[in-house]
């Protein structure tokens, strides 16, 4: 038995209503380009729209234009989408909460995941929406991924009841001692400033 190995997502398809209802949003709010439609091949009364959401991946819509918008939040039961979550920069992010007061979007605020920042709305067909923004970024040669696993296992061992910055300040020394050679036989942390007397810095002006 062997798995059937993926390499991150293709695509995700939802059920629209109306085309310029799903070209609104997710171009026009979410500033994804409109890159690519043509007719559902399973379906001739859809059509079928792709966007980019920044990552050269797809998020595409099945549209009919006589389906009505219906704002009321999509199920949530076992099996269905909770919510798709989006990343932003953190200079977009800073935004986001002027952004979205500005068009009249109801939104949850800023949440503090440890990791990241999040906030959450619902798109006009009541779909949860995630717009995050990572505090941190990743070694070179190593993902966002990576470190949160060398993070959880730093929390887990340390009994920490969720992650915090340290974690991620720890994990990434980490990943970075493990992938980058050194001339040092002794690599652990140092005290520079004990040979060379006060720790002080100069502060101009002061």
């Amino acid at each position: 038995m062997r798995k059937l190995q993926s390499q991150g997502v293709h695509h995700i398809t939802l059920v629209g209503a109306g085309r310029q209802t799903s070209i609104d949003f997710w171009e026009g709010v979410l500033g994804m380009p409109f890159v690519f439609e043509q007719p559902n091949l399973d379906n001739a009364s859809e059509s079928h729209l792709y966007f980019d959401p920044g990552d050269g991946r797809l998020i595409t819509v099945f549209t009919n234009e006589e389906r009505v918008v219906d704002p009321s939040r999509t199920p949530t039961d076992p099996g269905c989408v909770h919510h798709l979550a989006f990343a932003l920069s953190q200079a977009t992010f800073a935004q986001t909460v002027e952004r979205l007061d500005e068009r009249g979007i109801e939104h949850s605020g800023v949440k503090d995941r440890g990791f990241m920042d999040s906030i959450y709305f619902t798109d006009p067909l009541g779909l949860l929406i995630e717009l995050a923004a990572y505090r941190f970024e990743p070694p070179a040669g190593h993902t966002h991924a990576d470190v949160l696993l060398a993070a959880h296992r730093i929390r887990v061992e340390r009994g920490d009841y969720n992650i915090s910055p340290e974690h991620l300040a720890d994990a990434i020394e980490k990943l970075v001692t493990a992938s980058r050679d050194s001339l040092s036989e002794d690599r652990t942390p140092k005290d520079p400033y004990r040979h060379a007397g006060a720790a002080g810095v100069d502060v101009p002006g002061e």
